[in-house]
């Protein structure tokens, strides 16, 4: 097994606690679908949000998906003022037997703008 790391990231509309925890539970779920991952393959997931969302913590959807042995961890992306807004990013760190070019990395809704080469 080769450790390997898929980003994803997602928008939402407003800063909303449920538009934050639904928004993140899709993209968490994506992620893991697409890679055919279960817990047991994560090791860690760092989630971050734009300077725009402070109503709640994207860790907690994963933690109500079963990642209660996981860690995770949460930060600010840098405010950098063209930047796309409303966004939450995750990087998780996972055990896999894909190469790095068998890697799904997931983009959603507005954030697909993020990696047009890559969004499906």
């Amino acid at each position: 097994m080769a450790v390997r790391a898929v980003r994803g990231a997602t928008q939402i509309g407003a800063d909303d606690r449920e538009q934050i925890l639904e928004a993140t539970t899709e993209l968490v779920s994506e992620v893991m679908s697409r890679n055919g991952l279960s817990t047991d393959d994560v090791i860690s997931v760092i989630f971050t949000v734009t300077p725009d969302i402070t109503a709640e913590f994207p860790a907690l959807a994963a933690r109500k998906l079963g990642f209660h042995e996981v860690p995770l961890l949460c930060a600010t992306e840098i405010g950098v003022p063209h930047a796309l807004p409303l966004v939450i990013r995750l990087m998780a760190h996972i055990e896999t037997d894909e190469p790095r070019s068998g890697v799904q990395h997931v983009y959603l809704r507005g954030a697909t703008a993020l990696r047009l080469d890559i969004a499906q």
